[in-house]
């Protein structure tokens, strides 16, 4: 069955960095879009940054500029290098991959201390 496992969260300093990766199997990774969303508590889930089969990316406006999500099709890898973190960007991460179904992976914890 289709797996996403996240991993590279934690406890970071605002302004600190942080590389989430996520591994994916089960499905054939070169042709779906993948990205990262994220939920903070009590909030909605919300896309971080997505990239294409084709390799177009997508970031969220709050993200811009701070973070770059990226893919490694040979290893079915997909990572968000996360810089200038902020208080506002703690949240779960959790990976995704969609085409005709979307697929989740459990979540990673991120927080950002003032």
């Amino acid at each position: 069955q289709v797996q996403l496992v996240e991993s590279g969260g934690g406890l970071v300093q605002t302004g600190g960095s942080l590389r989430l990766s996520c591994a994916a199997s089960g499905l054939n990774f070169r042709v779906h879009t993948v990205g990262w969303y994220r939920q903070a508590q009590g909030k909605q889930r919300e896309l971080v940054a997505a990239v294409t089969s084709g390799g177009t990316t997508t970031y969220a406006d709050s993200v811009k500029g701070r973070i770059t999500i990226s893919r490694d099709n040979a290893k079915e890898m997909v990572y968000l290098q996360m810089n200038s973190l902020k208080p506002e960007d703690t949240a779960v991460y959790f990976c995704n991959a969609r085409l005709l179904r979307q697929f989740w992976g459990q979540g990673t914890q991120v927080t950002v201390s003032s």
